[in-house]
């Protein structure tokens, strides 16, 4: 199987405006990802607010997605539980709906205790199918784990084939990886939001996982880099950079709000705990959306059109 790489943005989950979720708004979402030329994608991860599901909501989602996507593009399911029959069992319904892969976070709840990880990983192993992508979030969603507890862990279960790392610092974290285990990998990608994409694809990450508001542009900084045009790889990042910013404030508001912008969502409904815009945090993403618009090579902005206010 061709290794995974490139730009795999994580969707979002639709929400309807009394807050149930809204299958049928994943087409628009999965459309937009594939016209804009992405690799891959990844459901559900934490900017599709899945601590929010249930797992009826997260089978009933991924049975969604698999229908919107159709094998257009691989798919990486998000199967992350403290519990690793839960994990598994999550991994294989995006397996039954052609998932490559599942996305499982290092539990919180382990700590630091590498034994427990292993002993974790190795039990999701022993009941699915799927390579396993081992997210190395920070506390206190993930438990944050050093390069040298990642790398014990890679190497105590093969079946983990790709570390997503999200840990500060991204960029040396990365290094650390590709060094002590990059040859048990079959890649690490870089996430936070691709905020360090400059620095992790410089530092040999196989790709990105940010969330999807933006995948347009960050295939076009991916397409710079690997061309070798650093230059206009660096002018995207530069220009793309201060919503990213924004995005770590208002995490997945601020990407219902752009992708309502962009006429790809009705409802900006979301369930996420974490604070909401006011005013003038309204008009600065106007301004903000204003300012990196024309990066948008589809879907543009409709200027007259207040599309990112709350549903």
């Amino acid at each position: 199987m061709t290794a995974l790489s490139g730009v795999f943005p994580v969707l979002i989950t639709p929400f309807s405006a009394d807050g149930s979720i809204d299958p049928p708004a994943l087409q628009k979402l999965v459309d937009f990802v594939v016209e804009a030329g992405a690799d891959g994608l990844v459901y559900p991860g934490m900017a599709s607010e899945v601590e929010t599901l249930s797992p009826d909501e997260r089978l009933i989602m991924v049975n969604a997605l698999g229908a919107c996507l159709a094998g257009r593009l691989p798919f990486i399911v998000g199967a992350s539980d403290g519990d690793p029959e839960k994990a598994a069992a999550r991994a294989e319904e995006g397996r039954a709906v052609g998932a490559r892969a599942a996305m499982i976070m290092a539990p919180s709840a382990n700590g630091a205790d590498v034994a427990k990880h292993i002993a974790f990983y190795s039990a999701v192993a022993a009941l699915t199918t799927l390579p396993i992508m081992l997210q190395n979030a920070p506390q206190p969603m993930g438990a944050g784990l050093s390069p040298k507890a990642v790398g014990e862990i890679v190497r105590a279960v093969p079946q983990i084939r790709y570390v997503k790392e999200e840990t500060l610092p991204c960029g040396q974290n990365v290094s650390a990886l590709l060094s002590s285990v990059g040859g048990n990998l079959d890649g690490v990608f870089g996430g936070a939001g691709a905020r360090y994409v400059m620095d992790e694809l410089a530092r040999g990450a196989a790709g990105t996982m940010p969330a999807s508001e933006l995948t347009d542009v960050h295939v076009a900084l991916v397409a710079a880099f690997k061309a070798g045009n650093h230059k206009e790889a660096r002018r995207i990042y530069s220009r793309s950079l201060p919503l990213l910013l924004f995005q770590a404030i208002f995490r997945v508001r601020l990407t219902k709000a752009v992708l309502a912008a962009r006429g790809l969502l009705s409802s900006t409904a979301a369930r996420a705990a974490g604070p909401q815009f006011d005013a003038g945090d309204h008009a600065e993403l106007d301004a903000l959306i204003g300012e990196a618009a024309d990066l948008f090579k589809i879907h543009q902005i409709h200027p007259k059109k207040d599309a990112h206010a709350a549903a």
